[in-house]
């Protein structure tokens, strides 16, 4: 099973906020539920939090730091994902790496999409109407860390 790590940036702002990316290419393009948390995949070797962190800086353009609080992992598809959560406030301004893919399907053509093509700061309750399925469970833990705080 591939592993990816993931970074959810939280602050407060008439009460919490959290910052969500929405997945780039044409597949999420019309999709409900396309807002992630800011993840990817973990290379052989890396530490899971740098990966975070690297992630983080390829898909915004903005390096993060602070104090990263685990909130486990998810299952999703054919992947787990572990989060952190942080108290950050990165610019909704991103610039995104990008990738490939033939499209549209079987055309023979190559088209090159941004990983993710913008972000925002939603309230809990809104980021649940939004995220993607598999993520909620993190959105949860960090309701109850920020309830405790």
């Amino acid at each position: 099973m591939k592993q990816s790590a993931g970074i959810l940036p939280c602050k407060k702002e008439d009460g919490w906020k959290v910052f969500l990316v929405h997945m780039g290419g044409p597949y999420w393009k019309n999709k409900e539920r396309a807002w992630s948390i800011v993840k990817g995949e973990i290379n052989e070797g890396e530490d899971p939090l740098e990966a975070a962190k690297r992630e983080f800086y390829e898909e915004t353009g903005e390096r993060i730091e602070g104090d990263f609080l685990p909130i486990g992992s998810v299952k999703s598809s054919n992947k787990k994902i572990t989060a952190w959560a942080v108290e950050a406030s990165p610019s909704t301004d991103i610039v995104s790496n990008t990738f490939e893919i033939e499209w549209p399907p079987k055309s023979g053509k190559t088209e090159r999409f941004p990983e993710v093509d913008r972000a925002g700061w939603f309230t809990i309750d809104e980021a649940e109407k939004i995220i993607v399925r598999s993520q909620l469970p993190f959105l949860k833990r960090v309701r109850s860390l920020l309830q405790s705080d």
